[in-house]
């Protein structure tokens, strides 16, 4: 008796709490961006089975641009492709800013082949990936 008691009371706790909420007011719309990134920081060599942080510089093109962190894909065994995102809010007045922005990954390094980084530098005119690249040996 005393369970099923208890099991109204929660029931009609998270009923009020979950009424309380509505999504729809203040809702903020947003879509992800790529940024185009400037420069990087890579440590001369790896040692195999090291951790290493990678330094990365990007635009920050409007004050309606927040970074949201990176997306590191592998093309090849020891190839990165490395992209820096952000979010940006829809419907809002930004200021036109180009400001630098630096933020940093943490890297593993797994293979005892050279690695190469690819860092997104944004599109030619007919909308292809540009990228730079960095390579970085591993030691022996």
């Amino acid at each position: 008796m005393i369970m099923k008691q208890l099991r109204v009371w929660i029931g009609l706790i998270l009923l009020l709490g979950l009424s309380a909420c509505n999504l729809e007011d203040d809702q903020v719309n947003y879509h992800f961006v790529p940024l185009q990134i400037t420069s990087a920081e890579l440590p001369e060599s790896f040692d195999l089975n090291e951790t290493y942080e990678v330094s990365v510089t990007f635009i920050r093109p409007n004050t309606c641009v927040f970074f949201e962190g990176f997306d590191i894909r592998k093309a090849d065994t020891t190839v990165r492709n490395v992209v820096a995102i952000g979010s940006e809010l829809e419907d809002q007045e930004c200021a036109q800013v180009v400001e630098e922005v630096t933020a940093t990954f943490n890297f593993l390094c797994l293979y005892s082949q050279p690695y190469v980084f690819r860092f997104w530098t944004g599109e030619d005119e007919n909308g292809v990936s540009e990228y730079f690249e960095i390579t970085v040996p591993v030691n022996p």
